[in-house]
């Protein structure tokens, strides 16, 4: 292990971290890991990352937090005690500088907001019915590049994909059957934007057989069932089919919301397809 390089440590610490930030990470965990001592890798990551490791720990512990009590009906002790808060007043206080509000406030407020949109988008689409379908995906190992910002930063996130094609191109890896994906890992009504994340990946067939380069890196997305639904048109409209899909699923939606991230699979090439005929399938992780 003594070749890493410092950004080889780093991708190593944030994939440990986003696997185990519920538990209680302590200075030892993050120097084995690291190979560096607790001081200079924090230097590393805070460069990089614009906080530092206690920071980035704490700001994911309560997103989560914000998603559960979103998206489930957990009570909050149950979801404070779930992402590694023993002291619901602690848990409180946290979630209340983060957000501006208490716990409970915040999940008022969400609930208020999609009663509003159901009623909304019920009125515009009482003769739609909300088609899905529900597949499992078995395990898949991508090729991906990270882009953080805005989700509707189309620009930068085309950047992202540029980069990533001609990465692919370079290594022979791009070809006609080669399935694209991205991966949406944050909610954008939850983390700040500079925070989201999004990774545009391909699908590898077989194994690299090379080191990857900079911030280009592999992983394997777990076998995982999924509601699937097709979004026709530009990737900016997206967000209606979204608002769509989350506003009608309390009321005729069966199942729960796994917490995993959202993956879309893009079935023609932008460059060469106008953007209404553009389709995109939308997996939504359930249990």
């Amino acid at each position: 292990m003594n070749n890493l390089t410092q950004l080889d440590r780093y991708k190593k610490l944030l994939d440990f971290i986003d696997s185990k930030f519920k538990e209680e990470l302590n200075i030892k965990d993050v120097e084995e890991v690291s190979f560096y001592s607790y001081r200079n890798i924090n230097r590393i990551f805070q460069a990089l990352q614009h906080e530092t490791i206690g920071q980035y720990i704490k700001r994911i512990k309560l997103e989560k937090a914000a998603e559960y009590l979103k998206f489930s009906n957990h009570g909050v002790a149950e979801i404070a005690d779930e992402i590694g808060y023993s002291d619901i007043a602690a848990f409180s206080k946290a979630f209340k500088k983060q957000f501006n509000c208490s716990p409970s406030a915040f999940r008022s407020t969400h609930d208020l907001k999609t009663n509003i949109n159901e009623k909304a988008i019920y009125v515009r689409t009482k003769s739609d019915e909300l088609s899905f379908e529900v597949e499992e995906i078995p395990d898949i190992d991508v090729l991906y590049l990270t882009y953080h910002g805005a989700y509707d930063n189309i620009e930068q996130i085309n950047e992202t994909w540029r980069r990533l094609l001609d990465y692919t191109l370079k290594h022979n890896l791009l070809h006609k059957e080669t399935i694209v994906l991205g991966e949406i890992l944050d909610d954008n009504e939850i983390t700040e934007t500079i925070h989201c994340r999004y990774n545009a990946a391909v699908v590898l067939e077989k194994p690299l057989e090379f080191p990857l380069d900079g911030l280009f890196q592999s992983k394997r997305i777990a076998k995982q069932k999924y509601a699937k639904f097709t979004h026709k048109g530009s990737h900016e409209s997206c967000e209606d089919t979204y608002q769509k899909i989350y506003s009608h699923w309390i009321t005729e939606l069966k199942y729960e919301l796994e917490d995993k991230p959202t993956l879309e699979f893009y079935l023609n090439d932008w460059g060469n397809t106008i953007e209404k005929e553009l389709i995109t399938e939308i997996y939504i992780p359930i249990k």
